[in-house]
């Protein structure tokens, strides 16, 4: 249950994003974020904010471990269209946490992948990435390098 409490605290964030997704376009942007995380449950879960500046909008995640199933749920929410995306789920080995799920794309069905990797005290990565065939290709459309604000 205490995965995610490396992530408690609040971070300095530079992301990474592709311009088009499944498109086959190699077009990326870079922008800073803000992001604060808080613990809920006593540690069966967190909340993160995080803020885009230059964007002029922010993204809000749930994160919630099912006891009885020993894995997290995770829940994606941007100020931009104000709904809940359907959650990944998954479980951290070695160091490094997967989460999958099933969502949409400009109306055709995709898989989602989040990546938590290179975590330490004071830094950490996650990555999003889409896959339009079922989980047989994947493509990595968001990039957020973590540093301890």
């Amino acid at each position: 249950m205490s995965d995610f409490d490396f992530f408690i605290g609040t971070w300095n964030v530079v992301n990474h994003r592709r311009t088009t997704l499944l498109a086959g376009c190699d077009d990326w942007e870079t922008f800073p974020g803000t992001s604060t995380c808080r613990q809920i449950f006593e540690g069966g879960g967190n909340t993160d904010e995080i803020v885009f500046p230059t964007l002029g909008s922010r993204g809000f995640t749930l994160r919630l471990f099912d006891v009885e199933r020993k894995e997290w749920s995770l829940y994606w929410a941007s100020s931009r269209t104000g709904t809940l995306f359907p959650p990944v789920v998954g479980t951290f080995t070695d160091g490094r946490g997967d989460f999958y799920g099933d969502d949409t794309h400009e109306g055709r069905p995709i898989r989602a992948h989040f990546v938590w990797s290179d975590i330490t005290a004071n830094s950490a990565r996650w990555e999003q990435e889409f896959s339009a065939d079922g989980g047989k290709t994947w493509e990595s459309n968001w990039i957020m390098e973590f540093t301890r604000a």
